[in-house]
């Protein structure tokens, strides 16, 4: 990746993840990129602050925290006037679903350094907007009727609904409706950053009994083409999935891609209160909805119904109804004697390859179908070093029976006067122009404080072993946790060392 200008969008999480902050903006720095730190503050701020990045222009914008923060950064961007802003992660919530499925490791320190050294992919957004708010009769006997659309029921109001700005309307994951929704937004969000999964567990052992099924009607439009399937049911749950890893262990929309301009629909039929448990559990050891309770279906448009008492989520975060509607569609959606008999008309469509966001360069590109435009190395290439990478730095001889007195006594100096640091990790930035990130920790002698910092190695450092000969950068891309580095060299403000000399 080239050099960026970034915003950090920091969700705090009770202060948890800004224990890491001065590591991650010190690989930030060593990695040349300039960031500005934004820091949420009520709910609702991420999205302001990540619409504001977007506007003003910067090359990227980070994601600082769970996959919730990551679809506010997503709406944010997308609510750029050219969504010419990149998206990035680094994992700080409690499932980290994005993560995990691309690739990006959990600790925030390991997930900058795989940021900066990154891919940038193109991929497709899902869209949801409400078109109309339907009112049934609440007369006896119409319980559970389905009203197409276009067709009308004796005593049935249709309200079209104004398209509002405030609302979430993108996701970059899933969106859902039913059983995880009514869960997500019962969550007590200080006991979720307090006990994590565990939190969405207590919910769901509370919720699950309570669910029954809905019903709910699907126009699905065919990619490139007018050909429609409409599908009428009760539901359990509906998933709209672009990507296919759900709640982290299952695989609700298996067939998914994230760059084919359609999305993938899971409708599952079958539940009743006694059995609601057991499809759960029998889901989460399938980890795959079976045919015989699911219906799938794909497309790039989708017009859904649903009964306005059944709760949505984006990217596993619910979202309110009213956030949809103006003031008059609110009052009047209140007014309504039972949300039951109040349909909702949703809008749900793919928008392809309208944003970039950031993928790991060992990403194994399965979320792709147009595997043309983006061409994996061969796990040849990737295991087996080039001969610039190992040969040693500055064209010094590696033979151990060439090093010469100068080099041991060099390292004997270094090992007494250096920079100890005890390494996190490490990030290429660029191999041609041998350019590299060593992520770690010092201790500061007067104080047994320990400061994070982060090296550059570049084609100017002289890299030596602790035996004496010269190192190579190869020796570096193969530094594992907690090795230590002895490094010579300014440190930063940011706590970048720019190295002169270092023994690896």
């Amino acid at each position: 990746m080239r050099t960026k200008r970034a915003c950090l969008v920091i969700n705090p999480k009770d202060g948890a993840n800004l224990a890491h902050l001065t590591a991650i903006l010190a690989v930030l720095a060593a990695a040349g990129w300039k960031t500005d730190i934004a820091l949420k503050q009520y709910g609702g701020h991420t999205m302001e602050l990540a619409t504001a990045a977007a506007k003003e222009g910067y090359d990227v914008v980070i994601a600082y925290g769970g996959d919730g923060t990551l679809n506010q950064v997503v709406n944010g961007a997308m609510n750029g006037k050219s969504c010419k802003s990149l998206v990035g992660i680094i994992p700080g919530g409690t499932a980290n679903v994005w993560a995990t499925e691309v690739g990006f490791p959990t600790d925030p320190v390991k997930a900058v350094l795989t940021l900066v050294s990154s891919e940038d992919r193109r991929v497709d957004v899902g869209r949801v907007a409400v078109k109309s708010l339907t009112f049934l009769p609440t007369i006896q006997g119409n319980d559970g009727q389905f009203l197409g659309e276009g067709t009308a029921l004796a005593g049935a109001q249709v309200r079209k609904v104004k398209p509002t700005a405030k609302a979430r309307h993108s996701f970059l994951l899933m969106a859902g409706l039913g059983v995880d929704a009514a869960v997500m937004s019962a969550v007590n969000k200080s006991l979720k950053q307090r006990i994590g999964v565990a939190a969405v567990g207590l919910v769901a052992a509370e919720k699950l009994p309570q669910q029954h099924t809905f019903p709910l009607e699907l126009c699905i439009t065919e990619k490139g083409s007018n050909i429609q399937k409409n599908w009428r049911g009760n539901a359990l749950q509906v998933v709209l999935g672009n990507t296919r890893r759900y709640a982290d262990v299952v695989e609700m929309t298996p067939d998914a891609y994230i760059d084919d301009g359609v999305l993938d629909v899971c409708v599952i039929t079958a539940g009743e209160p006694l059995s609601t448990l057991g499809q759960i559990s029998s889901l989460l050891l399938r980890r795959k909805p079976d045919n015989q309770t699911s219906e799938f279906f794909r497309g790039a448009h989708i017009t859904l119904r649903a009964p306005a008492s059944i709760d949505l989520q984006l990217d596993g975060s619910a979202v309110k109804l009213n956030d949809y509607l103006s003031k008059g569609d609110r009052e009047e959606l209140q007014r309504a004697q039972d949300k039951e008999h109040v349909m909702v008309t949703y809008e749900i469509e793919a928008l392809p390859r309208v944003l970039d966001v950031a993928f790991p360069p060992t990403y194994n590109n399965t979320l792709f179908a147009r595997s043309s435009d983006y061409v994996m190395p061969h796990p040849s290439e990737q295991q087996t070093p080039s001969d610039e990478e190992t040969a040693p730095q500055n064209g010094a001889s590696t033979s151990r029976e060439q090093q010469t007195p100068e080099q041991s006594e060099q390292v004997k100096e270094l090992l007494e006067t250096g920079r100890k640091v005890r390494v996190v990790g490490t990030a290429t930035l660029s191999e041609k122009k041998h350019r590299y990130i060593i992520a770690g920790n010092t201790t500061k002698a007067a104080t047994g404080e320990i400061k994070p910092v982060a090296i550059v190695v570049d084609k100017n450092t002289d890299l030596l072993k602790g035996t004496g000969e010269s190192a190579s950068v190869l020796d570096v891309r193969q530094l594992p946790e907690g090795a230590e580095v002895v490094v010579e060299g300014k440190k930063s403000k940011r706590g970048v060392i720019h190295a002169t000399r270092a023994v690896v």
